[in-house]
């Protein structure tokens, strides 16, 4: 499946590329290949708060913010690494954004020194979608469900963070798409019977 022909990818010219593995009703499963992107960290009490100022600090980074002054187009999705922690615990929260793919060789250094270029190696992921607003308390619910339908057939996966992933700006109001992601430990589980 090409991600740039799926229907939640229609604000960018370039979404993120995946493979579908598998789906059950619960998640599905895909396959990323190694990508690079430009983040930066953020420590906040509230997802809410961290977001705003690490997306500000990347769109500065998009708009001229590197070393050749340069413009580069918004990709989807915006991703956040929430590392999991109570509510009342100051978190640490790393927003990337997708690199178009004319920069994925070579991008421009940024010249904020909070802003980084990582490369993420090839991953298979749980997948959770959903719609509406991406909130603190909408994701740990959403990562909730997801984390409970992987136990139940006894999925292993990377405990201890998930992704927050967004498709939309937040000038959109309708066919809003979200997803939880968390990183697939050794074969990915499919019930047979509900592989497509």
């Amino acid at each position: 499946v090409n991600a740039s022909d799926a229907e939640f990818c229609f604000e960018t010219e370039q979404c993120l590329l995946f493979d579908v593995i598998c789906e059950t009703d619960d998640y599905e499963v895909r396959h990323y290949d190694s990508v690079k992107w430009v983040s930066t960290n953020e420590r906040s009490f509230m997802m809410e708060m961290a977001a705003m100022r690490a997306f500000r600090r990347l769109y500065g980074y998009i708009t001229g913010d590197n070393e050749h002054g340069k413009k580069i187009d918004m990709t989807t999705p915006v991703v956040v690494k929430m590392v999991d922690k109570k509510f009342w615990q100051r978190g640490t929260y790393t927003m990337s954004f997708l690199l178009p793919a004319e920069h994925q060789k070579n991008p421009p250094k940024p010249t904020n020194s909070e802003v980084f270029i990582h490369e993420t190696p090839d991953v298979n992921v749980y997948v959770r979608s959903y719609g509406g607003w991406m909130t603190a308390l909408e994701d740990d619910r959403q990562t909730r469900n997801l984390y409970g339908a992987l136990d139940e057939v006894g999925a292993k996966y990377q405990k201890g963070y998930h992704f927050a992933v967004g498709y939309n700006s937040p000038m959109t109001m309708f066919n809003r798409h979200n997803e939880v992601w968390v990183v697939v430990e050794g074969d990915p589980v499919c019930p047979a019977f509900e592989e497509p």
